[in-house]
């Protein structure tokens, strides 16, 4: 293990010194600092550091980027500081204090969704997988793509094989989806710091079996049949039995409406829970709570979901999509949306407001059948990798910089793109700029193709295709786009680095 106590002295110092220091932790790959002067801080000469990688500020926390060694970083600083350790949710909550409102409240949203994201990723690849599996290559006469393998021509029956390979994609990719409720609840009542089973079992009651299940109301709504007369006076066709679904509570009629794969029902019930549950903790004597409070708990938020939150929180969200499809569907005027988001997703990155678009996605791919901003966000991180790759070519001379950029590389073509953009792409700025219009241009061309995914996938160069549908034109579109994405934003970086407006301070531009 490589002894860090020389720089960790050093970054202290340049930190400000433990004085400066109201909380520090780490994550994956970053020191992550709750700092009571930022000015203190010297950001420039905490880059000269051999281990560090970049810093950056964001959600209200000043981050030093060390890379896989972090963990051993860390402990060698907390050594020689005398700086006592913290969770990250004391990171957190020290940074929060500083943040603007809507800062407070996008990071109270990215701590639902962010540690759902590996959750969503596999499932959005396992739907990926089983796409591609069905979608077939038409023009070698092949129903599907597995039938093409070698491999499988000593079993004989080979669509046997491919049913088992798509019964597990779909398994997998449907449970998350599915019950994607049951991810949200508990997350939610996590971070409102409720009780987390409770927060399991409202997310199963709002996919429980008595409601018509969300997909079967989606099927009918796309159909164009009126929802309440089915559901009043039965559908034959999708076996629904008079009046099953609805609740006569006199004064009016609940319909009984599932609420699989729906966001913002699942968030909202959450934190409608974690306050009820609060309120009868606090007026309940201890020697009932444990049997008084989850019933209760339990009943009166079914209740209020049933008759008010579940379809308000629907109707939210059916006005969300429908703003983002006019936006991204009304011709002429998408293309200008296709720029502007393009141009825009990698500075809400930075601050962190990226974040919302999670739950967006997530209702888009829901309720109409995929998702077109997911395609954008992997083009964004497309063009940062092809940015970050040229200024590896540039800095050879710089051999710390050369690393730093060959490994953000290969980091961003697996959708991870902090290392790319705070290492070496807003560090010049100009490779940034050229990032900015390879996406932007690769938005539009996406956006003119109509590309959508089936949902949240790996978003870099070298998976993030998985997640495209593969039927129609949106493959084609989609690798157009990150032809133009890549390829544009590698030249521009090489384009700009010879200009002396652009290039300041790098060591082409001195």
């Amino acid at each position: 293990m490589k002894n860090y106590q020389d720089e960790a002295k050093e970054l202290l110092k340049l930190i400000g010194g433990k004085e400066n220091v109201a909380s520090v932790t780490h994550c994956a790959t970053r020191l992550r600092f709750a700092l009571v002067d930022e000015a203190k801080a010297s950001p420039k000469d905490i880059q000269k550091l051999d281990s560090v990688k970049g810093t950056f500020t964001n959600a209200g926390q000043f981050q030093v980027i060390i890379g896989n060694d972090v963990g051993d970083f860390y402990k060698d600083f907390i050594r020689v500081s005398g700086i006592e350790g913290a969770t990250k949710e004391d990171v957190k909550k020290a940074a929060m204090t500083k943040q603007p409102f809507l800062q407070r409240m996008v990071a109270h949203l990215a701590e639902i969704f962010v540690p759902l994201i590996p959750a969503l990723v596999a499932g959005g690849l396992m739907l990926g997988l089983g796409n591609f599996l069905q979608a077939g290559l038409p023009f070698l006469g092949v129903k599907e793509v597995i039938d093409t393998k070698p491999v499988y021509n000593s079993f004989k029956d080979i669509s046997e094989i491919t049913r088992i390979i798509l019964f597990f994609t779909d398994w997998i990719g449907g449970a998350v989806f599915g019950m994607l409720p049951v991810l949200i609840t508990w997350s939610t009542v996590r971070k409102f710091k409720g009780n987390e089973a409770l927060g399991i079992v409202l997310g199963l009651m709002l996919v429980a079996g008595g409601m018509l299940n969300a997909y079967v109301y989606g099927n009918m709504a796309g159909e164009g049949i009126n929802i309440k007369d089915a559901l009043l006076n039965g559908n034959e066709k999708y076996g629904i039995e008079a009046g099953k679904y609805i609740l006569n509570l006199g004064l009016t009629k609940i319909t009984l409406i599932g609420y699989q794969a729906q966001v913002l029902p699942a968030m909202f019930t959450g934190i409608a829970m974690c306050y009820i549950e609060k309120f009868f903790n606090k007026r309940t004597p201890e020697v009932l709570k444990l049997v008084w409070v989850p019933f209760i708990t339990l009943v009166v938020t079914g209740f209020l979901t049933i008759i008010f939150i579940g379809p308000v929180a629907r109707t939210l969200g059916e006005w969300l999509v429908a703003l983002f499809a006019f936006l991204f569907k009304t011709p002429g005027l998408k293309y200008i949306g296709a720029l502007l988001f393009g141009s825009l997703y990698a500075p809400l990155v930075i601050t962190g407001l990226h974040h919302t678009f999670i739950a967006v996605d997530l209702q888009l791919a829901a309720t109409s059948g995929g998702t077109f901003i997911w395609p954008l966000i992997a083009l964004s991180n497309i063009a940062q990798s092809g940015a970050v790759l040229g200024t590896y070519f540039i800095y050879k001379k710089d051999k710390k910089q050369e690393s730093v950029s060959l490994s953000a590389t290969v980091s961003a073509w697996f959708g991870i793109t902090e290392p790319a953009m705070f290492g070496a792409n807003l560090k010049y700025m100009y490779p940034f700029y050229a990032a900015l219009i390879g996406s932007a241009v690769g938005a539009v061309i996406s956006t003119g193709f109509n590309v959508l995914a089936n949902g949240i996938g790996v978003g870099g160069l070298a998976l993030a295709f998985l997640s495209i549908k593969f039927e129609g034109a949106h493959q084609l579109g989609f690798w157009l786009a990150t032809i133009a994405a890549f390829g544009l934003s590698l030249g521009l970086t090489l384009a700009f680095s010879k200009s002396k407006k652009l290039n300041k301070g790098s060591l082409t531009g001195e």
